[in-house]
C-alpha cells in the first residue's frame, strides 16, 4: 500500500498578522455603516453571516403572534440582580450597570425587554460549550433581564466579567464585555450588541470590536465609569446609553 505523505495542518494566524489586517481595514466603513459581514480578521464571520436574500414575510402580524410574549408580571426583582440569583455570593468585582434606551431624537423608549449575558469574573460562561480552563462560579449564572421604565432606563447589578481566549488566532483574547439584547415590541424586532469597559488594553487586538471601523462608533460601545452611580460599600457604577437610530446610534450586530 502506498503511504500517504504527511499533511501539515494549516497554522492559525498570529496576532501580528491579524493586527495587520485590522490596520489595513481601519476606517473602511465610516460613520454608521455596519461592519462588513465577512470581516476577514474575524475568521469565523466567513461562515456565520447570511449569504442569501432575506425571506419576505407575507403576514408580519402572524409572525409576531407566533413569537414569544412578555409583560411586567414576567419580570421579577431577582432577574436584574445577577448577584442574588443563587444561595451564595458570586466572586468578583460587583458593579451596577445602568443607562437609557433612546430613539434618534433622544426620547425614552419605554417598556422594552433588555436582556444581558456574560462570562464570570474568571472569563468563563456557564455554558456546556465553554471549555476554557477557568473556574466556574456556582453562585453566578451570568444572565439577567429587566424592562425599561418610563424614562427608558434599565439597571443591572452584576459582576465585572473577565477576558477570555476564543481561538480566532494564536493568543486571541476577547476584552471584558457584556452582551445586550433588546426585544422591542415583538420577537422579530430583537437587536443585539455588546458593552465594553473603559481602558481595556485588549481593544486594539480584538477583531470583533475592531470590525466597527469607525472610531466614534466604536467608542459608543464603551461604558463610562460614573462615581455617582456607585453604591457605597457595595458596587461600582457604569453608565451606558443605547441609541437605536440616528447619527449617534449604538452599533447593533446586524446580519450576524
Amino acid at each position: 500500500m502506498e503511504r500517504r505523505p504527511d499533511v501539515t495542518p494549516p497554522q492559525p494566524p498570529t496576532q501580528a498578522e491579524i493586527s495587520a489586517e485590522i490596520a489595513a481595514l481601519g476606517g473602511s466603513r465610516p460613520g454608521l455603516a455596519h461592519p462588513d459581514r465577512g470581516y476577514a480578521p474575524y475568521r469565523s464571520s466567513a461562515l456565520r453571516h447570511p449569504v442569501k436574500p432575506l425571506v419576505v414575510v407575507k403576514d408580519p402580524e402572524a409572525v409576531e403572534l407566533a413569537g414569544p410574549v412578555f409583560g411586567v408580571s414576567d419580570i421579577t426583582e431577582l432577574d436584574s440582580d445577577l448577584t442574588r440569583q443563587h444561595t451564595g455570593e458570586p466572586q468578583g468585582e460587583r458593579m451596577t450597570v445602568t443607562g437609557r434606551v433612546l430613539d434618534r431624537d433622544g426620547r425614552p423608549v419605554r417598556g422594552q425587554l433588555v436582556e444581558i449575558w456574560q462570562a464570570n469574573a474568571a472569563g468563563r460562561y456557564a455554558h456546556q460549550r465553554d471549555d476554557h480552563p477557568a473556574p466556574l462560579d456556582p453562585h453566578f449564572t451570568g444572565a439577567g433581564r429587566c424592562l425599561t421604565d418610563d424614562e427608558g432606563r434599565y439597571s443591572f447589578t452584576t459582576i465585572k466579567p473577565g477576558p477570555y481566549p476564543w481561538r480566532n488566532h494564536t493568543n486571541a483574547w476577547r476584552p471584558a464585555h457584556i452582551h445586550f439584547s433588546l426585544f422591542g415590541h415583538a420577537f422579530t424586532q430583537r437587536l443585539i450588541t455588546q458593552m465594553y469597559f473603559p481602558g481595556d488594553p485588549l481593544f486594539p487586538y480584538d477583531p470583533i470590536l475592531q470590525s466597527v471601523t469607525d472610531e466614534a462608533a466604536r467608542g459608543r460601545l464603551v461604558a463610562a465609569y460614573d462615581h455617582d452611580l456607585s453604591v457605597p460599600e457595595w458596587s461600582l457604577g457604569y453608565r451606558w446609553d443605547i441609541v437605536l437610530d440616528g447619527p449617534t446610534a449604538t452599533w447593533i450586530e446586524e446580519g450576524r
